[in-house]
């Protein structure tokens, strides 16, 4: 009697969840296929098909019984859920985020906006810092309410936005010693510099978003 798990689509249909689920640590990777394979041979157990060979005969399965019907075995995968799903689901239990979802450009946008904003507000005379600061926790609210990251990217966005707090200070100390004493040009110029790493941030995350929408049906 012919094994389901040996059915070609079977095959591939757990390499491609492995493939995905690398990221998780071996015990669970293996455990979750383990269940799967319980979950595939107990729902094509009871339907084996028989399918008439060229000789007249039944086509066998590896084994040497019947073949399990290529339609059922579509089906039962169907009910199970894509190895993308499958995967998505695993990976957001292992690190207890949500799965990343598309989200609409403009709000994509606003967000990334919001992150490189505060450095050029610093620049205006007198509210420029408060300005700062505001836009910079909307932009770290609208960051973490986001759907289109995963939690490791909002991490790394996160340092990337308050960068320049610890950036700018350091910037203007070292250009001011080298042109003896703090000056506008310095500042500016150190402003001007910090603004690199929220630049770099929101590409990183404008790029992870794109290409989710792009995957999304």
């Amino acid at each position: 009697m012919s094994s389901p798990l040996s059915h070609p689509l079977v095959r591939t249909f757990l390499a491609s969840v492995e493939r995905r689920t690398a990221a998780l640590p071996a015990a669970w990777r293996e455990e979750l296929l383990e269940d799967l394979r319980e979950e595939i041979a107990a729902a094509l157990a009871d339907d084996r098909t028989e399918v008439p060979a060229a000789d007249g005969g039944p086509d066998d399965g590896p084994d040497g019984g019947p073949a399990i019907s290529e339609e059922r075995v579509r089906r039962a995968l169907d009910w199970i859920g894509t190895p993308e799903e499958i995967a998505a689901d695993a990976l957001a239990e292992e690190s207890g985020s949500i799965p990343p979802e598309p989200e609409n450009p403009g709000g994509t946008w606003l967000t990334l906006g919001l992150a490189v904003l505060p450095v050029p507000l610093c620049l205006i005379p007198g509210v420029g810092i408060p300005l700062g600061l505001v836009a910079a926790f909307g932009a770290l609210v609208r960051l973490w309410r986001s759907a289109p990251w995963a939690r490791r990217e909002k991490r790394q966005a996160t340092l990337f936005v308050l960068s320049p707090l610890v950036t700018v200070p350091v910037l203007a100390a070292a250009l001011s010693l080298a042109f003896d004493g703090i000056s506008a040009p310095a500042f500016v110029a150190s402003l001007l510099i910090a603004l690199a790493l929220p630049v770099v941030g929101a590409a990183r995350l404008a790029r992870s978003a794109a290409r989710l929408r792009e995957r999304a049906p």
